[in-house]
């Protein structure tokens, strides 16, 4: 079988859905609302508060704070919960470095916890030997937008009075037995970071289903304001982190859209997973039990199912040359030198299997029209190139 990076013409054609797609006419329109408004900042629009209301109800929520970015948004749930500098904080190994950073940026600890190797996720097993009388939070990250196995992590938090934030910045939308993300835990970060499933370029948002913490939440992302004081009355300290009225302008008609977006990515990943299965050489990553809405902010194809050991680089390089854009993923927490300096680190067995076997499709390639069956075609040629084997 003859492969593109030998001279074949490529199995993938067509051009995918680029990301972010084309603005629509009602984030034009709401865009220009503001411009001639010329109430810009979130202190004096509408749209912020318009937008989190709308949010916090899609994801079972009384209240949600707009954020700059979803990084300094988990950075202010970790101080809201009671972190403080020297405490730490449990963050799986798997995950972009922003769930790392946001503990060490307020002087706290990240302890480097393992993943399920199939799953990629913080489950009970992998959270429990990394948990010490200094853990004060744990950071849950639902990881290409599957919940995390939510029950037994919170019953371990419970068992040891440590709040659950979580880390949603790949999960909008997405349900856990029934209950949204951002709902599950004390509260959680989304971001609006370019490549997401809701995207204004940046930005990010806070849930919670406590009233109480959500005010404190909302003072610490206004420079320690409360909600109808004194414009220079400073309850606590606090940083500016709202996001503008433009940023909101694009998100609130993403509302509308989102469910349905999210239910074309599944139906893909559903049928990629058929045709993957006719030859068995690789798999879509499973969901963790619990999963009833996944969003696919990524498709993660487990490349080696069967542990035979796998050329990953090669191919990635070859999928590319078949016209299928796919990405290596994350390397384990561990083997970023800024982060493993500063954490505790737990062994990572189940992610140095998982990042050595998946590799990712990246949303806007879950968006093709009628083009599942030429990368299924694409991932079984080439998973099956003796080349795609590792040497040893």
């Amino acid at each position: 079988m003859t492969l593109a990076i030998d001279g074949a013409p490529p199995r993938v054609g067509g051009t995918p859905l680029v990301w972010p797609p084309a603005a629509t006419p009602a984030q034009r329109e709401l865009l220009f609302e503001v411009l001639d408004s010329g109430r810009w900042g979130a202190t004096t629009g509408p749209l912020c508060e318009r937008f989190a209301a709308r949010f916090a109800a899609m994801h079972g929520c009384p209240t949600a704070v707009c954020t700059v970015n979803g990084t300094v948004g988990l950075t202010a749930a970790l101080v809201a919960v009671g972190v403080r500098p020297g405490d730490e904080v449990v963050v799986p190994s798997y995950t972009f470095v922003a769930s790392a950073t946001s503990v060490l940026l307020m002087g706290a600890r990240p302890v480097i916890a393992d993943v399920d190797p199939r799953l990629g996720c913080l489950t009970g097993e992998t959270l429990q030997p990394a948990l010490s009388a200094r853990t004060r939070a744990i950071m849950v990250v639902h990881i290409a937008g599957a919940p995390c196995p939510m029950d037994e992590i919170n019953a371990i938090a419970a068992s040891w009075g440590i709040p659950v934030v979580e880390d949603a910045a790949q999960a909008h939308g997405a349900t856990y037995k029934g209950r949204p993300v951002g709902s599950l835990g004390n509260i959680a970060s989304f971001s609006f970071q370019a490549s997401k499933a809701m995207t204004a370029g940046e930005g990010g948002i806070l849930t919670t289903r406590d009233a109480e913490l959500g005010e404190l939440a909302w003072s610490l992302c206004n420079v320690g304001r409360v909600r109808d004081g004194a414009w220079y009355g400073h309850h606590r300290v606090g940083w500016n982190l709202r996001m503008s009225e433009f940023q909101a302008a694009v998100l609130l008609p993403w509302l509308d859209l989102i469910t349905e977006q999210i239910q074309f990515r599944e139906a893909f990943t559903q049928e990629l997973a058929g045709y993957l299965a006719r030859d068995g050489l690789g798999v879509v990553v499973p969901s963790p039990d619990g999963t009833t809405r996944h969003t696919r902010h990524l498709g993660m194809i487990d490349i080696d199912p069967h542990d035979a050991g796998v050329d990953k680089a090669w191919v990635i390089k070859a999928l590319h040359a078949e016209g299928l854009n796919t990405d290596a993923g994350y390397p384990g927490m561990a083997d970023i030198p800024a982060i493993a300096a500063e954490s505790r680190l737990m062994p990572t067995p189940g992610t140095a299997r998982f990042s050595a076997s998946v590799i990712w499709l990246r949303q806007h390639e879950l968006m093709r029209v009628d083009g599942t069956q030429e990368v299924a075609d694409a991932l079984n040629a080439v998973l099956a190139d003796p080349r795609a084997k590792a040497t040893t």
